[in-house]
């Protein structure tokens, strides 16, 4: 019996003048996933399935490492894949919190299956050379979803927003992008990050690693688990759990939220994965525990899969102690090993290589003609008008002149935000490269030797603008400004920015100034909104590639067709730093357009259009039964001048509400292209769940009552509007 096993699975097929061995069930395609899981985990010793979760990649650089007697190989889970496969070639879109601004999942859908491509190119083409480095996996570490909820947080460049739900279905467009369709095999599986409560502070006035969040269950529930849930429900294989602690528990330690909330309740059947070195944090720097011993236990019982790390002893290589000492059960460390084979075999890694349409695609995708199309497409989308005084964009006519003044008008590396990919020069679009089409002659200044634009040199930008038709001042911060570690201390221009502008206006002598800022948190630029003679400004993110190519098809008219703005701010921008709570404060009070209290310079949802928009025939029912759908339907007719992007924004509230609930709920996004003169009949489905109120005794339940329901292309009742109407009517919920 024993010599017929052997010869089975030594027996051999010849295929491709190669000898292939057939081995093990887990390889045997025939069988169902979870019976190929079983057959493989239960073939390992204690202390290989520890190493798999001991090492995956992070700044050691270690891939889990091969298991020989199985053909197994090693396997790096670490790539970085935001707007771009981070630190490879590939193509750079716009960084995310740019994406949030189209308010189009279906556009983030399209970016996700781009980079997912790229990242199976470098994927296979790596592994072929024996390479499993970091950032060079199909393992993402994307999307980064936690919800901004203060202005100078150093990472609001990463994320979505400040709203759950339209974080939460730009999440689920990007994580579906990423993964694929297939119907057997995953492109590349996506990690939402970080679970959770995780808005900051990185360094100012706290350090994340020791940061203690504390929240109340209402707001845990209503803002911090919404958008998680949601990449939960769109099917993502990985979950990141973060540094700080929550009501005093670090993340990564915490089985309230990973295994009760996330696993039982959400229904995660991924692994979660430590952001880096979060485990040796739990007792390094909040004090949870006295040992990395004693990390790594607590940590794994919470239901931690993986540790991620930047030291080369991680805790987590202190398992197999642990298991001696009876404080993790065998048990357990089978049940934590078995996610990170199943996404393995779902990636395609044990099959044979022609059943998976995915290993064949090869690095000329990277940085291909429509991947490049498309981070033009986004950056396009991404740009919010927030000022353009008598209409005075587009430009309708050819320059002699155009100066382009301040240090984010020709810099590679700070257009391009964190989380880059490696910068292509030849395909790298600065403003000032850019917009060479729009003028006989342009002249650059940076004015500032650098973004902090401590050293100002006035001559430059008045020798620049001397005799210009127009003024283009490219201002904001980049990531030596604002980045993961590095929170702003305030909302102001950065260094003598103010200046180079105020300056800029000075040399103008009545010729159009225009502002375009790069920035992911908002800048006090009430300078600049309430001067008579700065006519627009465009808010521009970090663009990345498409930089100089993007700004020419929004500002200029010249080749034909007008690409009208449609970006709306994500979140709410404040006029100064009066309007917002401190930083360590993670009550919702006041915060976000659901809960502020007073008059922000621009609106969450804000953004100007070329174009006017005029909605009309509103339909929603008088009534619905407290468990169904609502059913809204509306007419948008674009009103010209241009053919243009209309994004309709639907919210509710809730009336005489028995308990605090937002003031307004976004439930409802839909990006739309409408010729002059057209208009569309859009449909919205108000789910049951949307509408549900949270009493902390009960959970979730329906709320009996009037609610309000408003659509249009901005949020009711705001002081700053765009140029359409918004409808608005009430309904009552009935048992």
């Amino acid at each position: 019996m024993y010599v017929s096993v052997i010869l089975f699975f030594l027996c051999c097929s010849i295929c491709t003048g190669r000898i292939l061995a057939v081995d093990f069930p887990f390889r045997n395609v025939s069988l169902p996933w979870s019976d190929r899981v079983n057959d493989l985990v239960g073939r390992l010793s204690l202390m290989e399935m520890i190493e798999q979760m001991t090492y995956g990649g992070g700044a050691s650089h270690r891939p889990c490492p091969p298991i020989p007697r199985l053909g197994i190989k090693p396997y790096n889970f670490d790539t970085e894949c935001l707007r771009g496969v981070m630190s490879n070639p590939s193509t750079a879109f716009p960084q995310s919190i740019g994406l949030a601004a189209t308010f189009s999942p279906r556009l983030l859908f399209r970016i996700a299956e781009a980079i997912a491509t790229e990242a199976r190119a470098i994927y296979n083409n790596a592994t072929a050379h024996g390479n499993y480095e970091n950032q060079k996996s199909i393992s993402c570490l994307a999307p980064f979803i936690n919800i901004m909820r203060h202005p100078l947080w150093g990472r609001v460049q990463e994320i979505y927003g400040e709203d759950p739900y339209l974080s939460g279905v730009l999440t689920a467009g990007y994580v579906q992008g990423l993964q694929g369709n297939n119907s057997r095999y995953v492109r590349a599986n996506a990690g939402c990050k970080v679970v959770d409560v995780h808005s900051g502070p990185e360094n100012i006035p706290a350090s994340r690693f020791s940061f203690n969040a504390v929240v109340s269950q209402r707001d845990f529930r209503l803002t911090y688990l919404p958008n998680f849930k949601m990449c939960i429900e769109a099917g993502s294989y990985n979950l990141m759990c973060s540094y700080n602690s929550i009501n005093g528990i670090p993340a990564c330690a915490n089985k309230m939220l990973l295994t009760d909330i996330l696993r039982n309740e959400f229904g995660f059947r991924g692994y979660f994965i430590s952001d880096e070195g979060a485990i040796e944090r739990i007792y390094q720097s909040h004090k949870y525990v006295n040992t990395s011993l004693e990390a790594a236990v607590v940590a794994v019982n919470a239901g931690v899969n993986l540790e991620l790390t930047p030291t080369t002893q991680p805790s987590f290589s202190l398992l197999t102690e642990a298991f001696k000492k009876g404080l993790v059960s065998y048990d357990t460390i089978v049940e934590r090993v078995k996610p990170l084979f199943y996404t393995r075999m779902k990636l395609g890694e044990f099959d044979p290589p022609e059943m998976n349409p995915y290993s064949k695609i090869k690095l000329d995708v990277i940085q291909s003609k429509p991947h490049r199309e498309l981070a033009i497409e986004t950056a396009v989308k991404s740009f919010i008008l927030l000022k353009n005084v008598n209409d005075v964009l587009p430009f309708r006519k050819h320059f002699s002149k155009l100066a382009l003044v301040g240090p984010m008008a020709n810099d590679i590396k700070e257009l391009y935000g964190d989380y880059s990919p490696t910068p292509v020069v030849r395909y790298a679009s600065t403003p000032f490269k850019g917009l060479q089409r729009l003028a006989d002659q342009v002249t650059l200044a940076s004015g500032c030797n650098n973004n902090r634009c401590n050293k100002y040199n006035v001559s430059t930008v008045k020798n620049a603008t001397d005799g210009a038709d127009v003024i283009i001042v490219c201002l904001g911060t980049g990531v030596s400004i604002e980045s993961e570690g590095n929170d702003r201390a305030d909302m102001v221009l950065p260094g003598k920015q103010l200046d180079l502008l105020k300056d800029s206006v000075r040399f103008a002598s009545g010729v159009p100034v225009i502002l375009l800022i790069f920035s992911a948190g908002p800048l006090d630029i009430r300078y600049a909104v309430s001067s008579p003679s700065i006519l627009a400004i465009l808010q521009c993110w970090f663009p990345a590639q498409a930089t100089g190519e993007a700004l020419y098809k929004v500002l200029s008219s010249k080749d034909g067709r007008v690409y009208s703005p449609a970006g709306r701010l994500p979140y709410t921008w404040p006029e100064s730093m009066s309007q917002v709570p401190p930083m360590i404060n993670y009550s919702m009070e006041g915060r976000t357009y659901r809960y502020f209290n007073g008059r922000p310079l621009f609106p969450f949802g804000y953004g100007l259009s070329y174009s006017t928009f005029s909605y009309s025939k509103l339909a929603v029912p008088n009534t619905v039964k407290a468990g169904d759908n609502i059913t809204v339907r509306v007419t948008v007719t674009n009103n010209g001048p241009f053919d243009a992007d209309e994004v309709v924004q639907v919210y509710i509230s809730w009336i005489n509400c028995r308990v605090l609930m937002p003031q307004l709920q976004l439930v409802g996004v839909r990006r739309l292209t409408i010729p002059v003169n057209g208009s569309v009949h859009v449909t919205f489905i108000v789910t049951a769940d949307q509408m549900k109120i949270w009493d902390d005794s009960k959970g979730f339940i329906y709320h009996i009552g009037k609610m309000s329901t408003w659509i249009g292309g901005q949020q009711p009742n705001q002081e700053k509007t765009v140029h359409s109407n918004v409808l608005h009517k009430q309904f009552m919920v009935i048992k």
